[in-house]
């Protein structure tokens, strides 16, 4: 687990992440809001820990521009601005809120829950799309603009794999990894001849190409 903390007060900074670090976890650490801001931008947290009252930029602020820029990385305020309104303020920006001074075991539980929340909602995803594309991961079906698409295993993994990663470069190393489970490259064209299979099932016939080749890279799906 990586966290995110955002916390000026050092002493208490430092309580934190000694307590995190002692059971394994890694925790980044940032003393103002702005900064904090940039670290949770470059950079995938599994949860973020968020002072309100910041230097630079404060915490309301900070994650009210991480959600409107596509965040969603879970996060629970730990302030001591503890009044009713500020709390249901909080929460609405928030998934929890926990007013100092606190005991570190229930930061660590209230943490969990944030995180065993994220991984439900994350298991409950049994479909994945792209435009009009649609893999269904629950019956093992693909549809394409409504037509029913035949896919053979590996081609269905493939495609789940490369959907996973929309938007992003798959290389072939990835998909060997991935997709056939080799830590080696086989020195064949295993990967190329399922790309063209896969090409020809999902975009033969269709206008738009959603299966692109990145030249000395690998592959890309698109994110449409």
């Amino acid at each position: 687990m990586r966290i995110l903390l955002i916390e000026d007060d050092q002493e208490t900074a430092d309580y934190i992440m000694r307590g995190f670090q002692e059971s394994g976890q890694v925790v980044d650490h940032s003393v103002d809001g702005h900064d904090g801001l940039m670290m949770a931008t470059d950079a995938a947290y599994d949860v973020l820990i968020v002072d309100r009252m910041l230097p630079r930029l404060d915490g309301l602020k900070l994650l009210s521009m991480l959600r409107a820029g596509g965040n969603t990385s879970p996060a629970i305020f730990l302030t001591a601005v503890g009044g009713i309104d500020d709390r249901v303020e909080g929460l609405e920006i928030a998934e929890d809120y926990l007013v100092k001074p606190f005991a570190f075991a229930e930061l660590e539980a209230r943490v969990k829950v944030l995180l065993r929340d994220r991984q439900g909602q994350t298991a409950e995803a049994t479909s994945l799309a792209t435009g009009d594309l649609t893999l269904n991961r629950l019956n093992r079906s693909v549809e394409r603009a409504g037509q029913d698409i035949k896919l053979q295993p590996t081609e269905f993994r493939l495609l789940e794999f490369m959907l996973r990663n929309k938007g992003s470069v798959v290389t072939r190393t990835m998909l060997l990894e991935n997709v056939w489970d080799f830590n080696f490259d086989p020195r064949t064209n295993i990967v190329e001849t399922h790309i063209s299979r896969l090409r020809s099932k999902v975009d033969r016939g269709f206008d738009r190409e959603l299966i692109q080749t990145v030249r000395g890279a690998g592959y890309l799906i698109e994110d449409v």
